[in-house]
């Protein structure tokens, strides 16, 4: 159902508008202790989404792979807007160069206003925080409560083994084998723009499905 193929290339000098797509919520870490090969990966992927005119929503740090993202992407001429609970800002983790920072109450509150601004979904390696986000998103595509794209950027094979747990999830029959289609896999950031412009429609009747 899903074309899952990682071999998407994308060129930055040629970007791709991802049909349809305008605002993407991008889940990512604020470790500055992870490999740098991260952080480079989101700065990349911050300048690709602004090259292919994406708006990125995200957690609105300013640090790791974070501040990695929103820089890249306002490096090309890309809007970032942030979203970040207040205790966060408190603590000054803001990034002070968005495009537009939203402040809100919780961690809960942010998580739900990034989705409902966006219109797919990109998980880059992260932590609990990251993973929390990426599995919510799923859960509610799962439920037909929100549909877009979600993909993964699989840095340094970041994500096997929490692929290797959904697919068990799968063969164990806590999932159907359709479910699997709710997320795409990329190695690249250049390939993000192409699979959310190639991932099908997830189908309307999808709570009909939803439990086995």
């Amino acid at each position: 159902m899903t074309d899952r193929a990682t071999g998407l290339g994308v060129s930055e000098d040629r970007p791709i508008k991802a049909s349809g797509v305008s605002r993407v919520a991008v889940y990512c870490a604020s470790s500055q202790s992870c490999d740098s090969a991260f952080h480079e990966a989101a700065s990349k992927l911050g300048r690709v989404l602004a090259a292919s005119g994406i708006t990125i929503v995200y957690g609105g740090g300013a640090k790791g792979s974070m501040g990695a993202l929103a820089d890249g992407a306002l490096s090309s001429g890309g809007r970032v807007h942030g979203v970040i609970p207040n205790f966060m800002e408190e603590l000054e983790w803001a990034h002070r160069g968005l495009s537009e920072l939203k402040l809100v109450d919780d961690m809960r509150a942010r998580k739900q206003l990034m989705l409902e601004q966006s219109e797919a979904v990109v998980a880059l390696p992260g932590g609990c925080g990251t993973l929390e986000e990426l599995m919510e998103a799923i859960t509610l595509k799962r439920l037909g409560i929100w549909s877009g794209p979600i993909v993964l950027v699989n840095t340094r094979g970041f994500f096997d083994p929490c692929l290797a747990l959904l697919e068990r999830c799968i063969a164990e029959r806590f999932m159907a084998e359709r479910h699997a289609d709710m997320w795409s896999v990329v190695d690249r950031p250049e390939e993000v723009p192409e699979t959310i412009a190639r991932t099908p429609q997830w189908p309307a009747e999808a709570r009909s499905f939803a439990t086995l």
